[in-house]
């Protein structure tokens, strides 16, 4: 009788034990590797960028062309751009929402679609869940191929946390767009309140805009099983400018991915300065110690922020404050963005390197999401970066190293509960 009644407990016993097992093995398969990522070098960032490049996964391209876009103008060089195309166009997002920019973007590929442009669409399941049915229909309808990335089923299960956050068009393998813009209302206009968001892209042209077709085919090619090829896609690209490109896309299994060792490697490379614009600024240990130390060597290292008043998520600029004691008490310069939601994801250092995309400084971008950053070295198109980040300092608030000690409890509270939620944000 006593064997017959512990034998169910074995049982359970072992059923407990496997279970416990599996999860972690489950858990080591997926949980996050932050390895400790050590550079030793005195070279300034300019004599590095090959190094730069191939640490990253990549590749420096030269001859290159950029131009800055900035707010609601991202639109009219879009439209323009799809409709100047004539073999193929392709667009990837990750919000996508009704509305006027819906329609305009809409008509535009679905324009193309009718004459003839093979025409490709991939957004984010999750990001383009306000769509609607106008939208893919009219797209459908017109020829188009549309897809979601990672939809919602019974086999993604699994994959719903694993986001597509790249921005990004391709205009016959020749002209692409790379940036912060989705397609939304609040991204049209010109940043004028806190309906019309602030927000930048780039322009590219040149052998760089190949490199940009590849990340588009990455996640087109996992969704479809579809492989474009041809002269069509991928033309035979002549130089556009002077300016040398890298793209950090890369996440392989087991290592660091391209956009977080991009990110560090910078960090710590800066010799001068470090402008730092970025929505979602909620980085690791790593980075805050290289964010430190580059101020304690001399560097001028400033971020910007929106408000939490401005913000979209005021969640994550509070996880964001749980960082702002040490990085202003190592001499860091943080400025908040009050005017609206600031969302360009853009750094410049040492006036000779700058990177932008749509890649934010927290660990989803870095850990989880598919993301997209492009680093030139161009001391013009850093400039230009530089100068975009001292207008838009005229509407924040600068933060002062004392006041933000002294900070209340109730603020405290909300910083420190926010930022065990950082991984979901």
């Amino acid at each position: 009788m006593a064997f017959a009644c512990s034998y169910p407990m074995v049982l359970n016993v072992i059923l407990g034990c496997t279970v416990f097992f599996l999860m972690v093995v489950i858990w080591s398969i997926k949980r996050h590797r932050e390895p400790r990522l050590r550079i030793e070098s005195d070279a300034p960032i300019a004599e590095l960028l090959p190094s730069l490049a191939g640490l990253t996964h990549s590749t420096l391209v030269e001859g290159n062309s950029a131009e800055v876009l900035q707010n609601g103008a991202y639109f009219d060089a879009l439209i323009a751009e799809m409709g100047a195309a004539t073999k193929t166009l392709h667009f990837e997002t990750y919000l996508w929402e009704e509305g006027e920019a819906s329609r305009r973007v809409t008509a535009a590929l679905a324009e193309r679609s009718r004459a003839g442009v093979k025409v490709r669409v991939l957004v984010d399941a999750s990001g383009g869940n306000r769509i609607g049915e106008a939208a893919p229909r009219e797209l459908i309808a017109a020829g188009c191929q549309f897809q979601l990335f990672h939809p919602r089923r019974i086999r993604n299960l699994g994959l719903q946390n694993e986001r597509d956050h790249r921005k990004l068009a391709v205009v016959d393998g020749r002209v692409a767009i790379v940036g912060g813009h989705c397609v939304k209302d609040t991204w049209l206009g010109d940043a004028q309140d806190k309906q019309h968001f602030r927000d930048l892209s780039v322009r590219l042209r040149g052998p760089i805009v190949g490199e940009v077709q590849s990340t588009f085919s990455e996640n087109w090619v996992e969704e479809t099983g579809e492989v474009f090829v041809g002269d069509d896609a991928f033309p035979r690209l002549e130089r556009a400018g002077d300016v040398a490109m890298h793209v950090a896309r890369a996440k392989p299994s087991g290592a660091a991915p391209g956009v977080k060792i991009l990110h560090h490697l910078v960090l710590c490379m800066a010799r001068e300065r470090i402008w730092i614009q970025n929505p979602y600024f909620i980085p690791g240990p790593a980075a805050i110690g290289a964010l430190c130390r580059a101020a304690k060597r001399g560097v001028d290292v400033r971020v910007m922020v929106p408000s939490t008043k401005a913000s979209d998520m005021p969640l994550v600029q509070h996880a964001a404050h749980r960082n702002f004691d040490a990085l202003l008490a190592a001499g860091v310069r943080v400025f908040e963005y009050e005017k609206t939601l600031l969302h360009q994801k853009v750094l410049s250092v040492d006036g000779a390197w700058c990177g932008f995309g749509s890649s934010n400084f927290d660990d989803r971008s870095l850990e989880i999401n598919d993301e997209i950053t492009i680093g030139c070295a161009s001391a013009g198109l850093a400039a230009q970066f530089e100068e975009v980040f001292r207008r838009d300092a005229a509407h924040c608030v600068e933060l002062e190293a004392g006041s933000w000690e002294r900070r209340g409890l109730w603020h405290r509270w909300r910083d420190n509960a926010s930022y065990l939620l950082k991984y979901q944000l």
